[in-house]
């Protein structure tokens, strides 16, 4: 066995003892995590250690078990700094939330990912269970995330569906390709997407793009409110949106 697959080996069994540690939370034993995982017991030792030293996992002494590390956290917090945009873009998506009493969000690309960059919400106006920022949401599901599909070209968007799939998440998810194909066409004819009761149950908004100097799709800006919100204030939400994603586009940071 060569130097770099017993390294690569190593590594892969190092994050295999962190997502377990993650699935089982606080508390979990070594030897929970060797049956878990088909690993001798040895092994996990070893690489618990290492985790340990290293601060991706810590030794619960009165649980007698590991955790999750705060170093995990640290590169938590450096992915949504990455992903989140500046204040003046912030600014808009608070100023929709406080004068729809909506949850509002921006999406961006990342790579083949659409990836919640920053979510305004409240305990009375909450975001979709699923959304959580700096993590990949499902796009075929989600208004924000049907736009940015609508712009992309077709061997981009048939390698990012092909790798997620398109789960259905709740009741009228689309789960065909060829029904989101025509969804697709009609958002770029309309400007806008809609979601009802695609991405979670009881959950409906609208998104509109935000576009880049050469008139790209660059992200998006969505809403959530309740269904039967939804239903009585659909077109008040939709020109807010609008109006906000051109907001965005002329308060984004261009390119040197």
């Amino acid at each position: 066995m060569t130097a770099g697959h017993t390294t690569g080996s190593s590594i892969t069994r190092a994050l295999r003892v962190v997502e377990a540690v993650a699935a089982a939370g606080d508390g979990v034993t070594a030897k929970a995590i060797a049956r878990r995982l088909g690993a001798p017991l040895p092994t996990v030792y070893r690489a618990l250690g290492t985790l340990v030293e290293e601060g991706y996992l810590v030794r619960l002494h009165d649980v007698r078990g590991y955790g999750l590390g705060y170093r995990v956290a640290e590169l938590h917090r450096g992915l949504t700094e990455q992903v989140r945009p500046p204040a003046p873009v912030r600014a808009v998506l608070h100023e929709v939330h406080a004068t729809t009493g909506a949850a509002a969000y921006l999406a961006v690309f990342r790579d083949v990912d659409v990836v919640v960059a920053h979510i305004d919400d409240c305990t009375d106006h909450p975001r979709p269970a699923p959304m959580r920022v700096g993590e990949p949401t499902e796009p075929h599901a989600i208004a924000a995330g049907k736009v940015m599909l609508a712009d992309m070209r077709p061997g981009r968007l048939a390698e990012l569906i092909g790798r997620r799939g398109m789960p259905r998440l709740a009741p009228q998810t689309v789960g065909d390709r060829r029904a989101l194909d025509r969804e697709l066409m009609r958002i770029r004819s309309d400007g806008a997407a809609v979601e009802v009761e695609e991405y979670q149950p009881g959950v409906a908004g609208v998104a509109a793009p935000v576009r880049g100097p050469g008139g790209e799709v660059t992200a998006a800006l969505g809403v959530s409110v309740t269904r039967a919100d939804f239903t009585d204030r659909r077109w008040e939400l939709e020109r807010v949106v609008r109006h906000a994603a051109a907001r965005v586009a002329a308060a984004a940071p261009r390119p040197e």
